[in-house]
C-alpha cells in the first residue's frame, strides 16, 4: 500500500476480510498469475500440475466460492456485508484480473441455482447443484457464463426482439427434455475447463434476444465437446474456449427461465437490469483494483529509479503524471464502490451506474498502466516488471463482459 486509505469506517470484521483478501492475493494470485502469463501454449495453462489449481484450490480453502450462497444453503452470504465483498473483489483484481474473473466466473452457475432455488423448491436439480459446490473443497466443480457466440457479441444487449438477430445456440422442447444444439464462441471465461455452464439459449427464433432461455447445463453430458484453449494478448490465466452442443438433451427443470416465464412474472426488464448490474459490477470492482495495481507499482518505481542524479518522482512532468493517475484511480475506486454497496442493497439495482463503472474502471485501468510504462521507460516494455502484464489485462476489459461502446447504449434506455 503506497499512500493513506480513506475507508475510515471499515469494522475490525471487514479490514480482517479485506487483509485476508490481500494476503491471498499478494502470495498466491500476483505469483501465480505472472508465471502463468508467460506460459507460451495456454494448454498448459490448465495442464495437470499448473499452478492455476493451485489458486483455485487456495481460493475454495477460503470459502470465497461460498461469498453468494445464503447460510441456510452452506454458504456465507450473510456474512459478507457489501463493502466487504467489493473490497474482496478489488483486492482480487489489484493482484491479477485474469484470475480475478476466473475464480468470479466459476461460482455463477451454483449461485444463480441458489438464488433461484428459493423459488422453485420442486426443483431437486438446484439444491443439489448449490450442495454439491458448497462442500467442494479440491475445485472438482467450476462454472462458466456460456453466452457469447462466434455471430453475436454486441447482439446480446443491442439485439432486441428483431428475429434476425436470435441466439444461435437453440434449444427445442421434445416431452420432459431440451435438445440444444450450436456453438459457443472461444470467448466463454472458463469455457475448457468448466463443469458446469450459465447456458443462454434460443427459444422462440421470432423474439430475437429476447426469445433466449436460461439453462443450467451440467457440461459432461452426451454431445458436448470442447475447442481448444484461446491464444490471446492478455489475461492468459484466465482459460477461455468453445464449447459446442450436438443434440445435447437437457431435463426440462434445467432450463431455470423462459421468454413465457419472464412475461408471466412481470420480470423481463428487471432481470435484464439486474444482470447488467451484477455481472459490469463486478468488472468495475475489479479493474478498479487493476488500476490502483499499476499506479502503486509506477509510484514505488518513480521512487527509486534516478535519473538526473535524483529519483525521478523530483522531476515534475513525473509528479504531475503520477498525480493525475492518482486522481483516476481514486475517482473509478470511489465510484465502483458506491455502486457496488448501493445495488447489492437496493430492491432494484441501477445498471447505468453499474455500466458507467465498468466503463471508468476499465478506461482507466488501460489509461493508468499505459502511463505506468511511460513512467518506467524502456523498463515497462520488458516482463521484468508487472506493469507490460497489466496494460495487456487491461486492454481486454474494455471489451469483456460486453463492449463499452454497446453497454453504455444499452444502459442508456434505464436513464
Amino acid at each position: 500500500m503506497s499512500y493513506r486509505e480513506l475507508d475510515v469506517n471499515l469494522t475490525k470484521e471487514q479490514i480482517a476480510m479485506r487483509d485476508t483478501a490481500r494476503k491471498f492475493g499478494a502470495e498466491v494470485m500476483r505469483p501465480a498469475g505472472v508465471e502463468l502469463d508467460k506460459l507460451d501454449n495456454p494448454a498448459d495453462v490448465i495442464a495437470d500440475g499448473s499452478v492455476l489449481w493451485d489458486v483455485f484450490t487456495k481460493a475454495r480453502e477460503l470459502g470465497l466460492h461460498k461469498m453468494g450462497i445464503p447460510k441456510a444453503m452452506g454458504g456465507m452470504k450473510e456474512d459478507i456485508d457489501p463493502m466487504t465483498a467489493y473490497l474482496i473483489a478489488e483486492e482480487l483484481g489489484y493482484a491479477d484480473a485474469g484470475l480475478a474473473i476466473s475464480l468470479g466466473v466459476s461460482a455463477m452457475p451454483f449461485h444463480t441455482a441458489a438464488s433461484l432455488a428459493p423459488y422453485f423448491p420442486q426443483n431437486k436439480f438446484l439444491l443439489e447443484m448449490v450442495n454439491r459446490f458448497v462442500e467442494d473443497n479440491d475445485s472438482r466443480l467450476i462454472g462458466c457464463w456460456a453466452i457469447t457466440e462466434p455471430d453475436h457479441g454486441t447482439d446480446w444487449t443491442l439485439g432486441g426482439d428483431n428475429p434476425k438477430c436470435g441466439p444461435s445456440v437453440k434449444a427445442v422442447l421434445r416431452g420432459n427434455e431440451y435438445i440444444i444444439n450450436g456453438q459457443k464462441s472461444a470467448w466463454v471465461s472458463n469455457g475448457i475447463i468448466a463443469t458446469h455452464a450459465v447456458l443462454h439459449v434460443g427459444l422462440d427464433p421470432d423474439k430475437g434476444m429476447k426469445g433466449q432461455g436460461l439453462a443450467l447445463v451440467p457440461l459432461d453430458l452426451a454431445g458436448i465437446s470442447r475447442g481448444k484453449p484461446l491464444d490471446k494478448i492478455g489475461q492468459r490465466p484466465l482459460n477461455q474456449g468453445e464449447i459446442y452442443f450436438d443434440d445435447v438433451r437437457v431435463p426440462v427443470d434445467n432450463m431455470v427461465m423462459t421468454p413465457a416465464l419472464r412475461e408471466a412474472l412481470g420480470i423481463d426488464d428487471f432481470l435484464e437490469e439486474r444482470s447488467l448490474a451484477y455481472v459490469n459490477g463486478g468488472m468495475a470492482a475489479v479493474f478498479a483494483g487493476l488500476a490502483k495495481a499499476a499506479f502503486d507499482e509506477a509510484l514505488d518505481f518513480a521512487k527509486h529509479r534516478v535519473q538526473g542524479s535524483v529519483p525521478i518522482i523530483e522531476h515534475q512532468n513525473i509528479k504531475l503524471k503520477l498525480f493525475k493517475m492518482f486522481t483516476m484511480v481514486e475517482a473509478a475506486r470511489a465510484a465502483a464502490m458506491r455502486m457496488a454497496v448501493y445495488n447489492a442493497t437496493a430492491p432494484r439495482p441501477s445498471a447505468p451506474h453499474a455500466v458507467a463503472c465498468k466503463c471508468l474502471s476499465t478506461e482507466t485501468a488501460f489509461e493508468v498502466a499505459s502511463q505506468a510504462i511511460q513512467i518506467f521507460g524502456a523498463s515497462g516494455l520488458s516482463r521484468e516488471y508487472p506493469v507490460e502484464k497489466m496494460f495487456r489485462d487491461a486492454r481486454a476489459s474494455m471489451i469483456e463482459d460486453g463492449v463499452n461502446e454497446a453497454l453504455s447504449l444499452t444502459a442508456m434506455k434505464w436513464l
